[in-house]
């Protein structure tokens, strides 16, 4: 007799269903697993082995062989500890296989029985909606899997309580949607005093969702404005929710099984290389750009990155898509991030103080900026100089505005923007008007006689690429959405303008 279970195998954030084949055949006793395992999974039959005894079970004296089907679809993690040992019970008789038909399995086996959390299940509760199956997982991703929607979901705490289940002498409750309780303090902007303009520019990155780049001297607050950036951004909305949370999920990063409605904020130090920021390694896991999807990447210190790791995000800057190719895997991530860096402007960063300024400057602040390539600079929308900030400055009142009343604008905006592009019929690809390119650029960000004419000035004075062009647009258009005006004035594109020059030392 041959039992079959099914699971999953996953392929970036796709769950991909595995047929978890069991025979126990006569022959030598012995205990083979086959289907490309990693070495996670070829030790699942000593976990396997354990559970079954600790619940006072024995393999029987036979040869018992697991397939994993389809074959050549590399299978990874520990998650195929559960639907195994469901297959040899299956096998052996101890639990009828009209009780497994119909689920999807997974989980991980504890040595004394236990069911511990595996990576990847809201993914595989979303496949296992589309199949019209139900799913049995660990109870402590119960309330992960609960979000797929109406399903039927067996969430176990142990072996043993799960076969009680199945055979109806032991009824477990359905596990409910769980929210992560996030309690960590946002700071405000109202803490920053002074840099009325970096504050200016924050805004208009967060309202439009634009890439930003801060230059300016240690100690002028570059980090700090980053920082309040998670403050003045709207919660995502559900879909945007699911998306994040599947990648989360992949990853391990989901807590209690419990899904935020935060967006993310990813900032990894200077030393990470190109896998660590677009996903790669042996198992072509999500980078930070993939984490940081729907929500922020920020790269502070952002010269002192290796170059080819920092040239690696232009494809995702521009197509939304992490794409890890290997020679064993091929693996498509989402990454749809903003992107917000910080740099000084040379190494010692007082180029601007004759005083403490090296005897190099200015060729040691061009040097330390040609760090980074020109491709890259030119698909940040946004670039502000921060400047030091006085002893007269520190001495001032908090300001009036704060967080609060910026992210109201910022949500405001916001809204104008998915109503546009949804009556448009693009809502699904275009949210933000960083997002929008091509035509759908073309008939919304049309400006006036006269700011037509400021533009076509400044491509020819400021030799701006077509890249460039559009990305002016694009912030000219997020700040007549903050002016609540429908057309894109001359002040619009001159504000835009701005925010494209590049201090030349």
């Amino acid at each position: 007799m041959v039992a079959h279970i099914t699971t999953v195998a996953f392929v970036g954030i796709e769950a991909r269903l595995v047929d978890v084949q069991v025979q126990v055949a006569n022959g030598l006793p012995s205990f083979t697993i086959v289907g490309l395992p990693d070495k996670a999974v070829a030790e699942s039959r000593e976990r396997v082995r354990a559970a079954l005894g600790a619940i006072g079970l024995s393999l029987p004296p036979k040869r018992i062989t697991v397939n994993l089907a389809p074959a050549d679809l590399p299978k990874e993690g520990s998650h195929y500890d559960l639907p195994i040992a469901m297959g040899v019970l299956v096998a052996m008789g101890a639990i009828g296989s009209d009780m497994t038909d119909g689920y999807l399995v997974l989980g991980e086996l504890g040595l004394d029985g236990g069911l511990q959390a595996v990576p990847g299940v809201l993914p595989a509760a979303m496949r296992a909606m589309e199949e019209e199956r139900g799913l049995i997982c660990p109870a402590a991703c119960g309330g992960e899997a609960a979000w797929a929607g109406d399903l039927d979901i067996i969430a176990a705490d142990s072996l043993l309580s799960l076969i009680n289940h199945l055979k109806g002498s032991q009824l477990l409750a359905a596990p409910k949607p769980a929210v992560e309780h996030d309690d960590a303090h946002i700071p405000d902007l109202r803490d920053i005093k002074g840099q009325e303009s970096a504050k200016r520019a924050l805004e208009v990155a967060a309202a439009g969702n634009h890439n930003l780049n801060m230059i300016g001297p240690p100690g002028s607050g570059k980090s700090m404005l980053a920082a309040r950036l998670p403050g003045i951004l709207p919660p995502m909305d559900p879909a945007e929710i699911l998306e994040v949370s599947m990648i989360a999920s992949v990853a391990g990063l989901l807590t209690g099984g419990g899904i935020t409605r935060r967006r993310p904020f990813r900032n990894p130090h200077h030393s990470a290389s190109m896998a660590a920021l677009t996903g790669g390694g042996f198992k072509a896991r999500p980078g930070e750009v993939s984490l940081a999807h729907r929500g922020v990447l920020f790269l502070d210190e952002l010269a002192e990155f290796q170059r080819p790791a920092l040239d690696s995000l232009r494809q995702p800057l521009e197509s939304g898509e992490a794409v890890v190719a290997r020679a064993n895997m091929h693996v498509t991530y989402p990454a749809r991030f903003q992107l917000i860096s910080a740099m000084n402007p040379c190494r010692c960063g007082h180029i601007d103080d004759p005083g403490r300024a090296c005897s190099r400057a200015p060729k040691c602040a061009n040097d330390y900026q040609a760090k980074i390539s020109g491709p890259l600079m030119d698909r940040i929308d946004i670039h502000i100089e921060v400047p030091a900030v006085g002893a007269l400055d520190l001495t001032l009142p908090p300001p009036a505005e704060g967080s609060e009343e910026v992210a109201a604008r910022v949500a405001n905006a916001r809204h104008v923007q998915r109503e546009r592009y949804a009556a448009l019929g693009v809502g699904e690809r275009v949210r933000t008007n960083a997002e929008a390119d091509g035509e759908v650029l073309e008939r919304v960000a049309e400006p006036d006689p006269g700011g037509r004419e400021m533009l076509a000035r400044a491509v020819e004075m400021m030799k701006l690429t077509a890249r460039g062009y559009h990305r002016v647009l694009r912030v000219a258009r997020t700040l007549a959405d903050l002016d609540g005006a429908d057309g894109i004035g001359q002040n619009h594109i001159a504000e835009a303008l701005s925010y494209r020059q590049k201090k030349s030392f």
